[in-house]
């Protein structure tokens, strides 16, 4: 039997490439691998083991490396969960321009109905009337809300879509 010492010695002189190999093996980085031997020697070998054969410690020093690849990718993994968690907790502030310019624009698209489709989707979307209660506020039938209201979305939607296609976005239409 050999004295510890000597041991971890032959272990990092003529055995450090082979238990680099295990290493790649099992993380895929050199760099890391390179590590995970460093640290299994100084684990191994922090306290003085009981003169084990070369071939003994050559064994333990690969469960540790086993081990401890294992312990870091958990908290690699546990890390990655957490960064995600506090990713999704963050507060994103609002984009005001983007609102502004969305006010802007339906204000403008709402400008260029006829009065009665401007009031008929006024009453439907933001007031949330029914066609029947929309057809006595303003006197009519409750056909003549329908066919205002189909008016209205064709004129909106064909004025969404040409300011779309001016701003080089794709619309609908284009796909």
């Amino acid at each position: 039997m050999a004295d510890w010492k000597q041991v971890l010695g032959d272990l990092a002189s003529s055995r450090a490439t082979p238990l680099k190999r295990f290493a790649v093996l099992l993380c895929g980085d050199p760099g890391d691998a390179e590590d995970l031997v460093q640290d299994a020697l100084v684990r191994a070998f922090s306290r003085p083991l009981r003169s084990p054969s070369p071939a003994e410690a050559e064994a333990y020093v690969r469960v540790i490396i086993t081990n401890r690849f294992i312990d870091l990718a958990r908290r690699r993994a546990s890390l990655r969960r957490a960064v995600v968690r506090l990713e999704s907790d963050v507060p994103v502030a609002p984009d005001l321009a983007a609102g502004v310019a969305l006010r802007a624009d339906l204000r403008a698209a709402l400008g260029a109905l006829t009065a009665r489709q401007r009031a008929c989707v006024v009453l439907y979307y933001y007031e949330d009337l029914s066609v029947p209660q929309i057809a006595r506020a303003l006197g009519c039938s409750a056909g003549t809300v329908k066919r205002t209201l189909h008016d209205a979305r064709s004129a909106l939607h064909g004025l969404v879509t040409r300011a779309g296609a001016e701003e080089g976005e794709r619309t609908h239409a284009d796909l």
